[in-house]
């Protein structure tokens, strides 16, 4: 008699198919509501999912034109009616169709940490995007002060969705975050954390004069422009 499954281990792109449909919903309303009003912009979003996002920028009149980049087929084929234009597939490996300047921003909410090689890929993407172009990135922080109460009790528990999700690749401080971008010729504005502290996160914040403020940073927020 065989052994009853355990857990899927696979990271990557490879486990994307194994997400529930919720894993792919929702839209982005804290990007959107900072980028400039633009009828006539061009927005590329890579990951994004059932192009919720788009569709909300596209209906505040954000843009025009919106772009996105999904490697997983059933929401990339949802995301097609919202948006403009789709392309299925990896973005480390597939090849963009765009002429050099076109677009006005670049989102990447949830993607980094998903990538083989994301230097590589923030270069690739680097030459689309106009000279002052806006980008507007996430991605979890392994210096957050759960993760680090997990390795001080010598574990790695990996997840299905958080800071562990089992499908990410790299791993990211506020610091390192910024680097990343840096190395790649953007020009960070601001890291900053996704949602406000709570009351006690606050309050020590306060008293440490924000040098540990990397330890309540559940998500990474990024803004950066294009140099």
């Amino acid at each position: 008699m065989k052994n009853p499954p355990g857990p899927d281990h696979r990271g990557g792109i490879e486990a994307y198919p194994l997400k529930n449909e919720a894993y792919f919903a929702g839209a982005r309303h804290d990007f959107v509501a900072e980028l400039p009003q633009n009828a006539r912009g061009k927005i590329l979003e890579v990951g994004c999912a059932n192009g919720l996002t788009g569709a909300l920028a596209l209906s505040e009149g954000k843009c025009g034109h919106y772009c996105g980049i999904e490697v997983c087929q059933m929401p990339a084929e949802n995301a097609k009616y919202r948006i403009n234009e789709v392309l299925i597939g990896n973005v480390e490996t597939l090849e963009l169709p765009w002429a050099p300047g076109t677009f006005d921003a670049l989102i990447l909410s949830e993607v980094i940490e998903h990538l083989v090689d994301p230097w590589t890929t923030l270069r690739k993407l680097h030459p689309y995007l106009k000279s002052g172009g806006l980008v507007f990135a996430s991605s979890p922080n392994i210096s957050y002060y759960r993760v680090v109460w997990m390795l001080l009790g010598g574990k790695w528990t990996l997840t299905d969705f958080g800071p562990m999700d089992r499908t990410h690749l790299r791993w990211f401080t506020p610091s390192a975050y910024r680097e990343l971008f840096e190395s790649c010729n953007y020009q960070v504005d601001d890291v900053r954390e996704h949602q406000s502290l709570g009351k006690k996160a606050q309050v020590i914040d306060r008293l440490t004069f924000g040098r540990f403020k990397h330890l309540f940073m559940e998500q990474i927020d990024l803004r950066a422009h294009c140099v």
